[in-house]
């Protein structure tokens, strides 16, 4: 015991880490390639192997720093989506760490600094999106560290921290728009500065000075972007999650109240009433930390609000970073908690109270994701609904089978995202496979290509997304003459991934 106690603040550090690690990477490949993931995961492959194609994710508005992430891991691992989920791997890790530094900087406490990196290595939204290829968990790290930053800014106004700042948002805003809050957000650290120090003019003007150096650099990285003729495309992307103000300003509130609603199922999916319970009752201890509570709950106010306000197409990814502060605010309440319970076993019962529910819900993230108490729009994305890529790994096993017999032509319905993508991630280098990829919009009849091919070498089609023809999704044609390889029949009702030959009927 003696030994544990001299060395604690080593072995929780690293506890932590493996036990970090043994959630992520637990069944990490066992949920199925998502449409996203799909179309990331081919954009690495592709800028990986020609450096032409470093800003390819910009043909789709996306920035492209989770691309040039995933290029690194691809060396190190067989399964190019692996390389994907390994940048939210590493990425939630950083959150961890982040979490640590911030929370002990704010309320200079250790204990309370570990007990939120635990937190978050339970919390099912980060165990979620810690495991797939999405740029979300990238996002999440570079707003923790944003914020400590511009913690350590206006406490200490130095200026080598105002140049990292600018490094670390400018990174932010190369991985996806929503880190400009990061810079929206940095007058907010005003609240921690001294404005009853003597030389409060002077450290005042110092500030303004050092968060402009840190404004500037983050939007020169940004600007690297700017120099592709492709930049423009942002704009446009944007603008099909998030109302343009011009657009916006004819209807300010018609989708306000719907959004909200929306936003906050999720938020409640997410975080549970019992944990935002403690959010809530962060503000009823010691108010001498009010300050840096109310700095916290701007950071997730702030953008929630804002994207219940313009969000034109929203999902539960796009608030993963703003909850971040709140787990921290959960974390000190819950702390007093502990402190003011005297024996150990009130102490277990007050932390299960709490958290009994994310527990139950990591289990069946981790082993059966179908049964997991999250947000039905995520589960019908990743999982139930046509996104899902239920089905791939199945056709990528046969076609690789049928390959070795000799050429073979596959068609797919849509010409991007999961299809042709997930095919092409695994199959693009096979001589003897070639994917066709420009089937769309389907119509009652098979398209002529298809049918001259089929009767020179066998010809497959895959069928997985709503199309106006067909009677069922992800089913053919009445008209098509195929024959059934394989179908899968998805949670969500009449819809299937389903492999067909074409040929015959």
């Amino acid at each position: 015991m003696g030994f544990l106690k001299k060395y604690a603040q080593v072995i929780a550090p690293l506890f932590l880490i493996v036990l970090y690690f043994i959630t992520r990477l637990t069944n990490i490949l066992a949920l199925p390639i998502f449409t996203d993931e799909a179309i990331y995961t081919r954009w690495a492959q592709i800028a990986k192997n020609d450096a032409a194609w470093l800003f390819i994710s910009l043909t789709d508005g996306k920035q492209p720093l989770f691309i040039w992430m995933a290029i690194l891991f691809m060396p190190f691992t067989k399964d190019p989506l692996l390389a994907g989920r390994l940048v939210s791997v590493f990425a939630g890790l950083s959150t961890v760490v982040g979490l640590y530094f911030l929370t002990t900087e704010l309320f200079n406490n250790k204990k309370m600094a570990l007990l939120a990196s635990l937190f978050y290595i339970f919390y099912p939204f980060a165990l979620v999106y810690d495991r797939i290829a999405l740029y979300d968990s990238l996002v999440a790290t570079f707003a923790v560290w944003s914020l400590y930053i511009e913690i350590l800014l206006v406490k200490r106004l130095k200026f080598i921290l105002a140049v990292v700042l600018g490094v670390v948002i400018g990174l932010g805003m190369l991985t996806k728009t929503s880190a400009d809050f990061f810079l929206v957000l940095l007058p907010a650290s005003l609240l921690l500065f001294p404005f009853k120090d003597k030389m409060q003019n002077k450290k005042f003007r110092k500030w303004v000075v050092f968060a402009g150096v840190a404004v500037v650099l983050a939007n020169l990285l940004y600007f690297l972007l700017r120099l592709s003729p492709l930049y423009y495309i942002i704009n446009q992307k944007n603008a099909v999650f998030i109302y343009p103000f011009k657009e916006w300003i004819q209807h300010p509130f018609t989708y306000l109240f719907s959004n909200l609603s929306g936003l906050t199922s999720w938020l409640l999916g997410y975080m549970t009433i019992p944990f935002l319970l403690l959010v809530l009752t962060a503000f009823l201890f010691k108010q001498k930390f009010l300050r840096e509570k109310i700095l916290l709950l701007l950071w997730f106010i702030v953008p929630f609000f804002a994207l219940a306000v313009f969000g034109k197409l929203i999902y539960p990814r796009f608030i993963l970073f703003m909850t971040i502060p709140l787990l921290v605010l959960a974390t000190f309440a819950l702390y007093q908690l502990l402190q003011a319970a005297r024996y150990k076993v009130l102490q277990v019962l007050v932390f299960l109270v709490f958290t009994i529910l994310f527990f139950k819900t990591d289990y069946f993230i981790l082993t059966n994701f179908s049964k997991a108490p999250i947000p039905q729009t995520d589960k019908e994305q990743f999982l139930t609904d046509w996104p899902s890529g239920v089905g791939v790994k199945e056709t990528v096993s046969f076609l690789e089978k049928k390959a070795k017999e000799g050429k073979i032509y596959v068609g797919t319905e849509g010409t991007f995202g999961l299809m042709p993508y997930s095919l092409e991630i695994y199959l693009h280098d096979n001589k003897n496979i070639k994917i066709a990829s420009f089937f769309w919009e389907i119509s009652d009849y098979p398209p002529k290509e298809v049918i001259e091919v089929s009767k020179k070498m066998p010809t497959y089609f895959v069928f997985y997304e709503p199309c106006s023809v067909c009677k069922v999704t992800g089913k053919a044609p009445p008209l098509w003459p195929v024959k059934t390889i394989f179908q899968i029949q998805k949670e969500k009702k009449d819809t299937f991934y389903t492999l067909y030959q074409i040929g015959s009927k």
